[in-house]
This record gives C-alpha cells, sequence and structure tokens, in this order.
C-alpha cells in the first residue's frame, strides 16, 4: 500500500509538473506575474485535483445517475447553474479569488504567531509510528477533518443566521452530481475560514490536505447524485450513501411547518462516514427518496408567499444576502 501512495504521489507531481511548465507558467509570464510563481505551482496542483474530479464525475457518477435516478429531472436550467457552481469551485476559481482577498490576511495571522512562539501541533505525532505510516496519517486526519465537517454542518443549520445562507444549498429541488457546490459563496467562505485554521492548529501536510479534500469532494458530488443507492446495511453504516445523504435534503412535512417546528433538517449531517451521526443520535437510516428542497418553497410563509431562492448564479448570492439582512 506505501508503495502505491508513493507511486500515486510521484504520478500526480510529474503531471502537475507538466501542467505548470505547460500552460500557466508560460501565461503568468506573459501576463507579467512571475513573482506568483510559487503560489502558482500549488494552485496548479487544485486545478489538476479538479480536472481529475470533474473526469470521474463525468465518466463514472453521470451514467450510474442514467442507469439508477430517483426521478426525473425537468429543470434542466437549475441544473446547468450548478454546473457553474461546480467549475468555480472544483476548477479553483473560488481559491484563486481567496488567494488575491483573504489568504494574505491569514499569512499575515500566522505569521504573527509563529513570531510569538506558536507552531501548532502536528496530530499524527501523538501516536507512536503513525507518522512514518503515510497511509495511517492520512486517515487520522481524514477522519478528523470529517468530525470538524459533521460539527460545521450541524451548525450551518442550528445558527438562524448561517441556515439563511447554507439554505440555498437546499433550494434545489432537483439534487443531481452537480449540486454539492451549490452555496453561497459567504456561505463557502467561512467554512473554509474555519477548515485553513484546523489545517494550521493539527498540523497536516499540503499534500495530505489536498489529497483529504479531494477525496470528500468527490464523494460528496457522489451523495447528491440522482441516483438511487444505498450502499447495502452494513456499506451505508460505513460510508455515507446517496440515500442517507438525499434523506437529509428531505423537505419535512406540512405539518411540521403548520405546528410551527423549529429548522428542518435534523438528520444526517455527516460528510463522509454515518459513524458521527450514529454516536450522537442524528443518524436516519429508514430511507431518503422522497422530494428534495426547503420548506419555505412549498410552504408560504408569514407574507403569504412562497420564498424565492433565485434561478441564476448571481440571482441565487444576492437573494442569499437579502435573508442575511432579514429581507428576503
Amino acid at each position: 500500500m506505501t508503495q502505491w501512495l508513493a507511486w500515486l504521489a510521484a504520478t500526480f507531481d510529474a503531471a502537475q509538473q507538466w501542467l505548470f511548465e505547460g500552460l500557466v507558467q508560460p501565461l503568468l509570464f506573459h501576463l507579467g506575474m512571475a513573482s506568483v510563481l510559487e503560489d502558482a505551482y500549488a494552485a496548479t496542483g487544485w486545478l489538476l485535483v479538479g480536472l481529475v474530479q470533474l473526469a470521474v464525475m463525468v465518466a463514472v457518477i453521470a451514467p450510474l445517475e442514467r442507469w439508477r435516478p430517483v426521478e426525473p429531472v425537468h429543470d434542466r436550467a437549475a441544473v446547468r447553474t450548478d454546473v457553474l457552481y461546480t467549475l468555480v469551485h472544483r476548477l479553483g476559481l473560488f481559491r484563486l479569488a481567496l488567494f488575491f482577498t483573504v489568504d494574505p490576511l491569514w499569512d499575515a495571522a500566522f505569521g504573527a504567531l509563529r513570531v510569538h512562539g506558536w507552531h501548532g501541533m502536528q496530530l499524527d505525532a501523538l501516536w507512536p509510528g503513525v507518522t512514518d505510516r503515510p497511509l495511517a496519517s492520512l486517515l487520522l486526519y481524514l477522519l478528523a477533518f470529517d468530525l470538524l465537517d459533521y460539527c460545521l454542518h450541524r451548525a450551518q443549520h442550528r445558527f438562524d443566521w448561517w441556515w439563511r445562507l447554507h439554505s440555498l444549498h437546499h433550494s434545489q429541488r432537483q439534487m443531481t452530481l452537480w449540486s454539492d457546490n451549490r452555496n453561497h459563496l459567504l456561505d463557502d467562505l467561512l467554512r473554509d475560514a474555519i477548515v485553513v485554521l484546523a489545517a494550521q492548529c493539527i498540523g497536516v501536510a499540503p499534500g495530505q490536505f489536498v489529497a483529504i479534500v479531494a477525496i470528500t469532494q468527490l464523494s460528496e458530488s457522489l451523495q447528491h447524485a440522482n441516483l438511487r443507492a444505498g450502499f447495502g446495511r452494513l456499506g451505508g453504516r460505513l460510508w455515507v450513501s446517496p440515500r442517507f445523504h438525499r434523506r437529509h435534503h428531505a423537505i419535512e412535512p406540512v405539518a411540521a411547518a403548520v405546528s410551527g417546528a423549529p429548522v428542518p433538517y435534523s438528520c444526517n449531517y455527516g460528510v463522509l462516514l454515518p459513524w458521527w451521526d450514529m454516536l450522537l443520535g442524528t443518524a436516519d437510516f429508514s430511507g431518503g427518496e422522497g422530494p428534495t428542497g426547503v420548506l419555505d418553497q412549498v410552504v408560504p410563509g408569514r407574507n403569504g408567499r412562497l420564498r424565492d431562492y433565485g434561478r441564476g448564479f448571481w440571482q441565487q448570492q444576492w437573494r442569499g444576502l437579502l435573508r442575511l439582512a432579514g429581507r428576503a
């Protein structure tokens, strides 16, 4: 297994070098941006990961959707908007925006902390021998970040102000493999900031962090797919399946809204592993192939109207800001 991981890393490094020297580096020289070559090389790695993910999504997950769909897809325009979200995130455009805006602030903050003697910790060093075993180290960090993702996901539903942003993700009435990245940019910014802080605190290596993000994103694309699949009684308890996650996106019964129940979606927050849901009492394996969306899309609010989450990318982002301000 160690040899296989080493081969995989070497293959990725060679492909990253080829893509950087053949495309990115000449482009930066042409634009007069040679000063960012080092950062651009790291960004090329994220671009390569995104291209691989898109290839797997189109070649593997899309045929599975056509093979065993949960429901027919009627609103192709809504799906095309989700495709745009996916391209923005998977091809590194969102990370590029962060590079010019937020990353300098992070670099200054962590630099100041290190000057004052703070260097974080190395999680895999707490167990003897783990640092010498790349696979064990990767699995340990994967477990840690998945627990963090579970906690963040619960917070997105628990705090009303955060739900006003996160509800955009749930507003897709036709879930497909492209739906994972349908998020408000502020929602993504806040989550990424917390994840980056955690990565600095627990000492995950850059290569491991890229691998964890790639595994997580690809799995989430499968979970959101319009696919009738549950992984069986055992498999569904080892890894989050499309059926398990679709239950999380289900519209709650109309009776719950009429009775004034709190924010819905009280189950299946797990991102990769359903273990946290099972341990903390939020797992629901009863099935999830019913309609998806947000309650206020089908049940009128106090003003007697259904909530409009917007159609296109920019309209959805704007209406998210209005919800955050309590004006929509």
